[in-house]
């Protein structure tokens, strides 16, 4: 699809790579970007070969939220403008977050206010060195209840954790968010992009169904109201499993000593 906001590449089989560009702006939002990342998230699910995908920023930043050069019109625009606004924002976010394959966020520089919460709605997020994360929505006169924000971290990092983080807006490096759980690790600035496509390869080796039905899992149980109905979520996708063509293959090929030919099926 073509996009003004970000570049969309496909640098092997099975794994798409989505560039915030505006360097310039350090990859801020702007309601042009919300629409087009709703538009690439939407797209991308229905995508047949697609098995993962990375975000990441060009330029020295990750994504500085919402662009205050056009922050100065919210004002302007009434409740209902606003919510209009808004919700663009969080459907944009869902739709990438709600891509079946797993979303990997690089974070290769700042993450503040909706950039945050953009990395917070990958599946696992890498980090440079350099990365930062930075809830600035009080600094602003803002909620930090935004865009997933206020449900997401919790549960990487704990309540308490989340509280001190969001109620201060400091700023939160590389080494601690990995500490925390915020990230799953850090990697050299230089092998950033490297790393997240190793690990999108790593995933591509897998069974598509499998991994599908895991991030499925994960994702509905996270909201899951007990132990019973997880459980319930994951007979239902296990038994789907046990019936594609991959199953058999996996079982083929454990026989005669070989890897398994995946053909999402």
């Amino acid at each position: 699809m073509s996009a003004t906001t970000f570049r969309l590449e496909r640098p092997r089989d099975g794994v798409a790579v989505l560039t915030l560009d505006r360097p310039d702006r350090l990859n801020s939002m702007t309601a042009e970007m919300f629409a087009e990342l709703e538009a690439a998230g939407r797209q991308l699910d229905r995508e047949p070969g697609l098995r993962a995908l990375v975000v990441t920023g060009a330029g020295k930043a990750f994504c500085a939220g919402y662009d205050l050069a056009a922050a100065e019109q919210l004002p302007s625009l009434g409740a209902l403008g606003m919510l209009d606004l808004q919700e663009s924002a969080a459907r944009a976010l869902a739709a990438i977050r709600g891509v079946r394959v797993p979303v990997i966020a690089a974070v290769n520089g700042a993450a503040a206010g909706g950039g945050l919460a953009l990395a917070l709605a990958a599946d696992i997020r890498l980090a440079s060195p350099r990365a930062k994360f930075v809830p600035s929505f009080v600094t602003i006169g803002l909620s930090g209840g935004d865009l997933g924000t206020s449900w997401l971290l919790p549960r990487l990092i704990g309540p308490a954790a989340a509280a001190e983080f969001l109620y201060s807006a400091r700023t939160m490096g590389a080494e601690e968010a990995e500490r925390t759980g915020l990230v799953n690790r850090v990697v050299p600035e230089d092998e950033l992009l490297d790393a997240a496509l190793e690990l999108a390869g790593q995933i591509c080796q897998n069974s598509p169904g499998g991994v599908q039905l895991s991030k499925r899992a994960l994702q509905a149980n996270m909201e899951a109201s007990s132990y019973a109905a997880a459980l319930e979520l994951e007979n239902r996708g296990q038994a789907l499993l046990t019936r594609s063509e991959d199953m058999t293959e996996a079982l083929t090929a454990f026989q005669e000593k070989r890897a398994p030919v995946f053909e999402g099926r």
